[in-house]
């Protein structure tokens, strides 16, 4: 599976902005995404993950009620809506495929796309 991430930029606290992941590959259906993120010196953290039916979702507690992921099985697509940002959502975005369940664990995804990156201003 390969992933192509899109959408970051530089927005106003307070804005919005939808990031995008394609995949292309194996059967996209067949594998859980997530979202995860990395802000200048620090470690990669989770955001949001979402089962590979789009049924189920789990959330960082720092994103919950401002962010909301989606997927498009017919477009091979994961999607990250993202409200009310804050200058602390400041990080390079990326996107990950692992096959079964949805997890919040990063070792048990196999597949990461490049990474978008998104800068909230104040």
């Amino acid at each position: 599976v390969q992933l192509q991430a899109c959408g970051g930029g530089l927005v106003q606290a307070g804005g919005s902005l939808r990031l995008s992941c394609a995949a292309s590959g194996r059967a996209f259906s067949g594998y859980a995404m997530g979202w995860w993120r990395q802000a200048p010196g620090k470690e990669r953290e989770f955001v949001t993950s979402i089962s590979r039916s789009g049924g189920n979702t789990y959330y960082a507690d720092s994103v919950k009620g401002r962010f909301t992921i989606s997927r498009d099985n017919a477009k091979n697509t994961v999607y990250l809506q993202m409200n009310s940002l804050k200058p602390e959502d400041t990080a390079v975005y990326y996107c990950a495929a692992k096959p079964g369940s949805y997890s919040y664990v990063p070792g048990d995804y196999d597949y990461w796309g490049q990474g978008t990156e998104v800068t909230v201003s104040s």
